[in-house]
């Protein structure tokens, strides 16, 4: 598990005791800084506003166009204005993914970190987005907002059950959504590593056991990196989607 370990890459000394809390520089906060440099490029590239654009262009405009075909299909015209928010928060999460399934391990001393992979970032990311859906709720519909827990048509005596039921469902949902990205990520770097061990462990034991064990198990190791590549956006996409389907529960009241 130790792909997964947090390590101080300087601060730990000094900062360590700080109001009680460990601040230092992390392999964490490195790769999530090397996701957005990475990423204000990308949309920085792609904002030169040409005539006929280039194929970088082209690309900003693909996701953000994607982004915004999504949030109107289910939010309608106003899910407009959410457009700056959920693609940031698509693109920082496909980066990051896919950032740490690069191999840049064959660099001496250096090796790819995925914090997307640790609960307590995807647990920030969902906080986030509750929070804006609460926001919105409740500006635009004042204590109205509770209506959304009782269903149009529920039985009277039936309210009070209801109500907790649904309550329960929506308090719930940013740590749904914060698990479903933290365990996608972290089974599938597990089960590389798993099958990683097999290769060196298989090839250390002679001829017999590569071809029994080594081989197989690398072949399996590549269909294995070509399925996380798709969980990665797939991942990055159903975070997205579930947002502006929270966003919707707020805008609309369904």
């Amino acid at each position: 598990m130790k792909q997964f370990q947090i390590e101080p890459l300087f601060g730990s000394e000094n900062w360590k005791d700080l109001a009680g809390f460990d601040i230092a520089f992390t392999n964490s906060s490195l790769w999530m800084a090397i996701t957005v440099v990475l990423l204000w490029i990308f949309v920085y590239g792609g904002m030169k506003r040409e005539l006929v654009p280039g194929r970088w262009q082209m690309a900003v405009e693909t996701f953000t166009g994607f982004i915004d075909d999504m949030l109107e299909a289910n939010i309608g015209k106003e899910g407009r204005k959410y457009v700056p928010y959920v693609f940031s928060l698509f693109m920082f999460i496909l980066f990051a993914n896919l950032l740490g399934l690069m191999p840049v391990g064959i660099i001496p001393g250096v090796h790819a970190f995925t914090f997307t992979s640790h609960f307590t970032v995807t647990g920030v990311l969902a906080a986030i987005s509750f929070s804006i859906v609460l926001i919105v709720g409740f500006w635009k519909h004042g204590i109205k907002f509770f209506t959304l827990f009782i269903p149009h048509g529920t039985p009277l005596p039936m309210i009070p059950a209801i109500f907790l039921i649904e309550l329960f469902s929506f308090l719930i949902r940013p740590f749904s959504l914060a698990l479903r990205l933290f365990v996608a990520m972290m089974a599938g770097h597990v089960l590389l590593k798993v099958l990683s061990s097999f290769v060196i462990d298989g090839a250390n034991y002679g001829i017999g056991t590569t071809l029994i064990v080594a081989l197989p198990s690398f072949a399996l190791m590549i269909a294995i990196s070509a399925l996380e590549i798709l969980v990665a956006g797939i991942q990055a996409y159903v975070f997205a989607l579930l947002t502006s389907l929270y966003i919707n529960d707020a805008e609309h009241l369904h």
